[in-house]
């Protein structure tokens, strides 16, 4: 995910809502009952609960959002950061409602909605899938109707739950994450800095050689030559109030050590990972979701499906990092189409 926060006083300028379009098509008729809230302990707080999670730091509290009623088709939204917010999947509730889709929305220890604690020795992979695990147990979720959809960070977050808890799912949605960060970071600057432009991304490498990432001019450069063709096609007066919200909150302190400062490949805690020699052992039906313009390789992340046993690809022709905003229709309706699928 984009280091938006270092962007903040740009983007406040900028900010407002994406222009009004015709509404999406709707996919299937809503079941009876969809909207039966009968039984739940979240009707008093519009589908709102904090949920408890114990760390070897002690217990925190973290945000989810239930809408919607299905007990075949259940998917909790991992966001992408880490330490951004599940706010940016809001184009969902255009699309999964009219599906009959249940869905969560899920802010991450440390991330807006959700605690955020002091202690920097929570930030590590394996203690958000425990997290992750907590959760699940939580809503009650299970394999007879519990799909993970992890967007950029949280796609390497439902990768290793995968691998980890696939017997506690359904199936699994990679959108917009490669399984390999190397991999990831050859493309950038293989592919996407040269395609700035020769001038652009030299002085973009002058910046990053130099560690000068808030440089005015360097944030400047990102945003209005690198973002707005590779994270949301947009320009950023139409970027959508939800996603700068999003990530205007971004948790540094998260952020930071996890992903690292730059924009071009990943530096933190995260550079080495790699799981694309491991995604033959995820067994589970599993939807991985391209882009035409994204940050993330399509051409690998196609070739991620074609390694996954239960594997399929969804290519958005249209979309960059953020497809569920700039190709909206095509991503929302893939993934309906797959869940419709399941068995």
């Amino acid at each position: 995910m984009p280091r938006i926060f270092t962007l903040l006083c740009l983007l406040t300028l900028f900010a407002c809502e994406q222009p009004t379009k015709n509404p999406p098509p709707v996919a299937d008729e809503p079941r009876n009952g969809y909207f039966d809230n009968t039984g739940r302990d979240d009707v008093y707080t519009g589908g709102v609960k904090m949920i408890p999670i114990e760390t070897p730091s002690g217990t925190f509290n973290v945000y989810t959002k239930r809408t919607g009623n299905n007990p075949k088709i259940k998917v909790l939204l991992l966001h992408g950061g880490p330490g951004v917010s599940s706010l940016y999947f809001e184009p969902a509730d255009s699309y999964f409602p009219g599906a009959a889709i249940e869905y969560y929305y899920y802010d991450q220890l440390g991330s807006y909605r959700s605690d955020h604690p002091g202690d920097t020795s929570l930030w590590n992979t394996p203690r958000f899938v425990e997290e992750v695990e907590q959760v699940r147990q939580a809503l009650d979720l299970g394999p007879d109707n519990f799909y993970v959809l992890g967007h950029s960070w949280g796609g390497i977050l439902g990768i290793e739950y995968a691998l980890k808890y696939q017997d506690k799912m359904k199936g699994l949605i990679i959108s917009n994450m490669m399984s390999s960060c190397p991999a990831y970071g050859r493309y950038a600057h293989e592919v996407l800095g040269p395609g700035l432009g020769e001038e652009t991304y030299r002085k973009i490498l002058a910046y990053e050689d130099a560690e000068d990432f808030s440089n005015p001019d360097y944030v400047n450069l990102m945003t209005t030559e690198h973002y707005t063709k590779h994270v949301l096609r947009r320009p950023l007066g139409e970027w959508p109030r939800a996603v700068n919200v999003a990530f205007e909150n971004t948790n540094p302190d998260i952020y930071v050590p996890m992903q690292g400062p730059s924009e071009f490949g990943i530096r933190g805690k995260l550079a080495n990972w790699d799981r694309t020699e491991d995604l033959a052992k995820i067994e589970i039906p599993t939807l991985v979701i391209g882009a035409q313009h994204d940050t993330m390789d399509p051409a690998f992340m196609k070739m991620m499906s074609e390694k996954l046993p239960k594997g399929e690809y969804l290519h958005c022709p249209d979309g960059s990092h953020m497809a569920m905003w700039d190709d909206q229709e095509v991503y929302f309706m893939g993934i309906i189409d797959w869940l419709k699928r399941q068995k």
